[in-house]
């Protein structure tokens, strides 16, 4: 049975545990709320995007002078594969949803024959991934979110990415990262970046006048454009889903550990009362049995 001290010991680490976890929620807090921001603005920018060369693509994807980020390599033999983690622990489910999907996806290839290859982005990714695909590491980013998120670091990314598809290291490049739902909520999502994926075209509604666009430089020009910047535009919003994603899972996690701290500061502190309420009353009753001794 511990002892009066080693109670009061525990209460007290318990105690800067909480003040600790309290000070980290409202940190996450304060980050959440420009992160979300930050995260929403860029949505509608990157969706546009999307929009745009789909409509460029939808045309072009099967023509012999379509760029190769839009119509590949004729294969998809070679895989690689973005984790999107962070550099911090402490954020509850977090990165582990992220490094489970990934390990299903990589798994899966394995399956079909494919060659993986990873690219980590952020630590806990690849300090969860290295006992099981060690071997299958190529360039790792870390320390990218400790500023905020920059459009820089999705660009320099991006630059790494284009040069390894030109230099034929893979086929197929794909995303994984937490996308922002609430503080309480994400979802991991697969995003496939090269090729890049032309949409299916809509039906054409019987009697509705379809708009017919001309482009100005041809549309071969303007997609070998944009494809690149679009790299790096979607890396920067997935980054931003991850940093909000982030924020929140830290938030909502330190908030449990907060309210778990004080219900076993509770806990202990009615064990203390009831050890010396105990300890009390046997020194009453020794003192009684030795009065009456005499």
């Amino acid at each position: 049975m511990p002892s009066l001290k080693d109670l009061r010991v525990r209460i007290n680490s318990v105690k800067s545990t909480r003040k600790i976890t309290s000070a980290m929620k409202m940190v996450a807090a304060s980050k959440l709320r420009r992160a979300q921001t930050a995260a929403e603005a860029a949505r509608p920018y990157a969706e546009r995007m999307e929009r745009i060369l789909g409509a460029l693509a939808g045309s072009l994807g099967s023509q012999e002078g379509a760029p190769r980020m839009l119509a590949g390599t004729g294969s998809d033999s070679v895989h690689l594969v973005i984790v999107a983690t962070s550099d911090r622990g402490l954020c509850g489910g977090f990165n582990a949803t992220i490094v489970r999907n990934s390990r299903q996806l990589v798994n899966g290839l394995l399956a079909e024959g494919k060659t993986v290859k990873l690219m980590l982005v952020g630590r806990k990714g690849r300090d969860q991934l290295r006992r099981d695909f060690g071997k299958l590491f190529g360039e790792t980013f870390e320390g990218l979110g400790r500023r905020g998120i920059e459009y820089a670091d999705a660009e320099a990314i991006a630059r790494k990415v284009t040069a390894m598809f030109e230099a034929g290291e893979f086929d197929v490049a794909t995303v994984i990262y937490n996308r922002f739902k609430s503080a309480i909520s994400q979802e991991v999502t697969r995003q496939q970046l090269i090729p890049f994926p032309v949409p299916p075209k809509k039906d054409e509604v019987a009697g509705e006048m379809q708009a017919q666009y001309e482009y100005e430089p041809s549309e071969e020009g303007i997609l070998n454009e944009l494809l690149p910047r679009n790299l790096a535009v979607q890396m920067y919003r997935a980054l931003l889903e991850n940093f909000a994603s982030e924020q929140g899972a830290r938030m909502t996690a330190m908030d449990n550990a907060t309210r778990n701290a004080g219900d076993m500061i509770n806990g202990l502190t009615i064990r203390y009362n009831r050890t010396r309420q105990a300890q009390i009353t046997k020194e009453l009753i020794e003192i009684i049995s030795g009065a009456e001794a005499l």
